[in-house]
Parts: C-alpha cells; sequence; structure tokens
C-alpha cells in the first residue's frame, strides 16, 4: 500500500526492519521535502515487493554501470517523473538510500546517487569506490552522499 511520505510529522512506516529506521525515516522526509518544494510533488512510496519492476532498474543500473550490488534487503521503492527526469529510488534496510536520476531527452542528466542514514556504516560495496560527502538536514541529522554518472542507455 503506497505510503505518502510526511516530512512534517516524520514517521517510520515501512522502515520499522531497519537498524537505523528513524534516521531512515528522516531522510526519506528530506527526499520528501526536497520534491514538494521544488516540483510540487508528493513523494510516495510503497514496499518494494510491490514496484519489484523499480527495485529490478535500479539494481540493473548499478550492476551494468559498476559492477555494483547492494547487499542490503530492499524496503520501499518509488518511481516518478518531474521536469523532465524520470526518478527511481529504493530505500534499503540498512538505512542507504539509491536514486536514479534519468534525463528522458538525450543529453541531459543522468546520475546515480547514494545517501546514508545517519549511524550506518558505508557499506562495503560501496566503501572502497567512493567519497562521501555530508550534509546537515534538519530532519535526517547528518547525510552522507555520492554519486556517479550514467554512461548507458537505460
Amino acid at each position: 500500500m503506497p505510503y505518502v511520505v510526511d516530512f512534517k510529522d516524520v514517521s517510520t512506516v515501512g522502515l520499522e526492519p531497519s537498524p537505523v529506521a528513524e534516521a531512515l525515516a528522516g531522510l526519506r522526509a528530506n527526499e520528501g521535502r526536497y520534491y514538494r518544494n521544488k516540483y510540487d510533488h508528493v513523494f510516495t512510496v510503497s514496499p518494494a515487493s510491490e514496484a519489484p519492476d523499480v527495485v529490478d532498474r535500479v539494481n540493473r543500473i548499478l550492476k551494468e554501470e559498476r559492477e555494483i550490488v547492494i547487499g542490503s534487503r530492499p524496503l520501499e521503492a518509488t518511481a516518478f517523473e518531474v521536469d523532465g527526469l524520470r526518478m527511481d529510488y529504493v530505500f534499503f534496510e540498512s538505512g542507504l538510500s539509491v536514486n536514479v536520476m534519468y534525463s528522458i531527452e538525450n543529453g541531459g542528466k543522468r546520475a546515480v546517487g547514494f545517501k546514508l542514514a545517519e549511524g550506518m556504516e558505508i557499506p562495503e560495496e560501496l566503501a572502497s569506490r567512493f567519497k562521501f560527502a555530508r550534509q546537515k538536514s534538519k530532519l535526517a541529522g547528518v547525510i552522507r552522499g555520492s554519486y556517479f554518472v550514467i554512461k548507458g542507455e537505460y
């Protein structure tokens, strides 16, 4: 069942299995606030089991672009379009959020972003490959993030 992410009253709904559920909920709320403020888009997520196409697409891009396989279980996923961009998000049990930003028009921005919820370690599959920058968020505490540019067509 879809869940509209509330960034005023942050909830761990759907993220309870995560050892960093509260921080992951703050990270999810931070994303919800961003899309609401920038694009007037309501950020809605579903259990990963109800969005297997989104999880599969994100996993395929990670595997084909960088030989990355995320070891954590996906908890939630969403896909939507805003301002000529197709966005895919997967929130993992470990506290990792992966998003794919894919410009619908050729030649536009296409990238994969990683965000780590406060309190989680950098996943082994990412630790030696990426440097993570820190940003502070009122909703999520300290978020660590990194990204790479997508080269292929998906």
